[in-house]
């Protein structure tokens, strides 16, 4: 005799929605009281401290005619002062027209790479199409920002600065953001003028100042009237600071270097054609 079949039992639903509410509370939370749906933002680390200083127009994406700077051996100088190899990596910042680009292109070979960088969209794509026109297929350019020079993360052995500090808006800002792209033995390159920066360069002492207020050691500081200026180079120390304990630096009067003066005789020793007049 065939038996009846038992009824099963439904299960029960345990911490479930009713169906009319679950399409409003699933952008709200979850059905059982979990953490809300809606991503949030991260949010932008800072504020950071301002410059106590002036800050130097962008007056030209040239410093200075290439010819002239090749018969003061500048670029060569600098690359051998920065210990410039075949296979590295390396970041041009305030690239311009491409002066240090080309010619590290060239040291780093086929198996390096060169990133060139600059914040003005019409001298970025000028220097795009002199790369393009001379196939340097080691070499990219990429547009950044006046506070972040938007580099990726543990990519280059050195970082290059030359005639460009002095023009940062936000050095704080700029130093703290491109810290985490250098690798563990990285160094940041700077060539510069000692003078005010409202003069277009920045003394040793306010260089140093700032590197260290964001975790920079300086490792060397030489003359080079060649680049008219100096050579110095920096290497990340310690952890990264957060942007609120950044402290401004100031230099006094006897910090600073005197005012330029006309600049006439620098200019033709070093034969610079896209400087102001002071």
């Amino acid at each position: 005799m065939p038996h009846a079949a038992s009824p099963r039992a439904t299960p029960r639903r345990v911490g479930t929605c009713s169906a009319g509410a679950s399409a409003l509370l699933v952008l709200l939370t979850a059905c059982d009281g979990g953490a809300p749906l809606i991503k949030r933002e991260p949010k932008e680390p800072g504020p950071f401290p301002v410059a106590d200083r002036p800050v130097a127009h962008i007056v030209s994406a040239r410093w200075s005619n290439e010819e002239a700077r090749d018969r003061l051996n500048e670029a060569e100088t600098v690359m051998a002062r920065a210990a410039i190899r075949p296979g590295m990596t390396v970041a041009d910042i305030g690239a311009g027209e491409g002066y240090y680009t080309i010619r590290l292109a060239q040291k780093v070979g086929d198996d390096g790479r060169v990133l060139a960088q600059d914040i003005v969209p019409a001298t970025r794509d000028m220097l795009a199409d002199r790369v393009a026109r001379g196939r340097l297929d080691n070499v990219s350019v990429k547009l950044g920002a006046p506070a972040d020079p938007k580099l990726p993360e543990a990519s280059f052995d050195r970082v290059f600065m030359v005639h460009m500090y002095h023009e940062i808006e936000q050095p704080y800002e700029f130093l703290w953001r491109m810290r985490p792209s250098l690798r563990p033995d990285g160094l940041v390159v700077v060539v510069d003028a000692n003078r005010r920066t409202a003069d277009h360069g920045t003394p040793p002492a306010l260089l140093r100042c700032e590197f260290a207020a964001v975790g920079y050691k300086m490792m060397t500081l030489t003359p080079m009237p060649s680049a008219g200026g100096y050579f110095a180079t920096f290497r990340t120390e310690g952890r990264r600071p957060e942007p609120e304990q950044i402290r401004s630096c100031r230099l006094d009067t006897s910090q600073q270097p005197a005012r330029a003066k006309t600049d006439a005789a620098a200019r033709r020793q070093h034969e610079v054609i896209d400087q102001p007049n002071f």
